[in-house]
């Protein structure tokens, strides 16, 4: 029984001492995703996803995307060597920071409403809420819109258009190659003005 007691007390001390020794997710967002993220997911510069908010099950695959290589760009670098402990315990820290307030109003909103809620008939563009929900807030698998930097939403649609953004789903692709670069443009501004 005690020599039973000793084992279990050594096994919890050395787990103990190797949690302390990984790094924890505050030294990894201060290391790997402040720069361009934030601190709390914030970001403020519009080339760079707002992370705060977002689904956790969301990030978590985009992170293993983005380590695997099937999503290109310069977070595969930056998703290098995190492991899935790393991975989960990210997006659970994004997924709880409260989303960012969301960007004024711009003269194309109306237009960006009308695409969001309504699509374009014409051109045969299923509206976005279809999938992304009227509040643009996503659900577990699909990402949250609503207060993303406008530049970055932007930058998104063209490299659906491009297919450079091979990790997601084909339906994304056939969607903005019919979006004209003003439905682009006020889609992004709209999704960019919800809270």
């Amino acid at each position: 029984m005690v020599k039973s007691m000793w084992v279990a007390a050594a096994l919890a001390v050395a787990a103990l001492s190797a949690r302390a020794q990984a790094p924890g997710v505050a030294e990894t967002v201060t290391k790997r995703c402040a720069m361009c993220h934030g601190e709390k997911g914030e970001s403020m510069a519009e080339d760079f996803p707002r992370l705060a908010g977002q689904h956790e099950a969301y990030l978590v695959k985009e992170l293993q995307d983005f380590r695997a290589g099937r999503r290109e760009g310069p977070m595969v670098r930056m998703a290098k060597g995190l492991t899935d402990d790393d991975i989960a315990a990210l997006a659970k820290y994004y997924a709880a920071q409260p989303a960012p307030p969301s960007a004024a109003r711009t003269e194309l909103h109306d237009v960006g409403r009308f695409v969001h809620l309504r699509g374009n008939p014409y051109s045969q563009i299923p509206a976005c809420k279809v999938c992304h929900g009227e509040n643009a807030h996503g659900s577990a698998t699909l990402p949250r819109l609503a207060g993303q930097n406008a530049a970055y939403l932007e930058r998104q649609l063209r490299e659906f258009t491009q297919r450079k953004r091979t990790n997601d789903n084909e339906v994304m692709h056939v969607i903005a190659e019919r979006l004209t670069p003003l439905e682009v443009r006020a889609v992004a501004e709209y999704l960019a003005s919800l809270p």
